[in-house]
């Protein structure tokens, strides 16, 4: 049930990328109702099998490295839908759907193995710990595929090649304000997670060096870019390379990091 549900939901994602590209096979409109609705329907399939894997397993599905993976692509995909079902824009779907499909077949492929949660209040805060810092990693996604976006459709009005990318995607402005607004709630997230998972070791006398060098260097990217866009007042243009930039660093790191890992199954 579980491996289904992951199916459904991949496919469903990849369903909705291809709809909102609708514009680059004939200059329509890409169906705002129906983009949501399967991204909607991936969301809940993938929301069933986590649910079912909990059930199998008597504990919250987010340690061991597929099942965290797999709650950062449903976490990612329902960030997504909240976004686009408030600015009523699907464009930002074309880059974050397939980044989430990408998780799930990635989670998948590692295998939906769990390690055992801590007891009591214990697990509660290291699940906690868990769930903020995945909410702030799919904020600073977000923000790296509004970025995106930004440059590509600004390069399309430099060039004044008005082709189905400039109909496709959002105004420059809309997409500044989806960067702005990731970027603050990703810091939010990771802020939270890490100060949880910092008293977390304190408290219970746990740590992992690797774990720790990744936080940090999550939080210090993410820090800088919310500085550069609050405090030093960047422009869009720079703001969006600094996302990308950032984003690309974090993932870099973990890839660094999970080489030196004390325990290779645990996600960082």
């Amino acid at each position: 049930m579980t491996a289904i549900a992951h199916f459904i939901a991949t496919t469903c994602y990849l369903g909705a990328a291809a709809l909102a590209a609708a514009p680059f096979a004939r200059p329509i409109r890409a169906p705002l109702r129906g983009v949501l609705a399967v991204l909607a329907l991936g969301v809940v399939a993938h929301g069933v099998g986590l649910i079912e894997l909990a059930r199998a397993v008597g504990q919250a599905p987010v340690t061991g490295l597929g099942p965290a993976l797999s709650c950062a692509a449903i976490v990612l995909a329902a960030m997504l839908l909240v976004v686009e079902l408030i600015a009523r824009e699907v464009s930002l779907t074309l880059v974050a759907a397939p980044l989430a499909a990408l998780l799930t077949v990635a989670a998948n492929m590692a295998g939906l193995v769990t390690q055992a949660d801590p007891p009591g209040g214990r697990g509660a805060w290291f699940v906690a710990h868990i769930a903020l810092s995945l909410a702030g990693l799919a904020a600073m996604a977000t923000a790296a595929a509004a970025g995106t976006m930004y440059l590509v459709q600004r390069r399309e009005l430099r060039s004044r090649r008005f082709g189905p990318l400039f109909r496709l995607f959002p105004p420059l402005q809309t997409l500044d304000r989806v960067n702005h607004a990731a970027v603050i709630a990703g810091w939010i997230g990771l802020t939270s997670g890490i100060l949880m998972g910092l008293a977390y070791s304190v408290s219970f006398h746990q740590s992992d060096m690797p774990q720790v060098i990744w936080a940090l260097g999550a939080w210090a990217g993410v820090t800088a870019l919310a500085l550069g866009r609050v405090v030093r007042g960047w422009e869009a243009r720079r703001a969006a390379v600094a996302a990308n930039a950032a984003f690309a660093a974090v993932i870099l790191l973990w890839i660094a990091m999970r080489m030196f890992a004390s325990q290779p199954g645990k996600f960082l």
